[in-house]
């Protein structure tokens, strides 16, 4: 994931929760969001 640019992991997360895929897969990229203090742009997108 840490090859992932900002901007694609973020449309990564709103895809996999849409679609409902795995929880824990989901947790793997907000684990990943949350490393890169990405947060702030996920309240706003929502």
């Amino acid at each position: 994931m840490r090859k992932l640019s900002d901007e694609l992991l973020i449309e990564s997360y709103f895809k996999a929760r849409e679609l409902n895929l795995c929880p824990e897969f989901i947790g793997l990229i907000e684990s990943e969001i949350h490393r890169r203090s990405l947060f702030n742009k996920i309240r706003k997108s929502s």
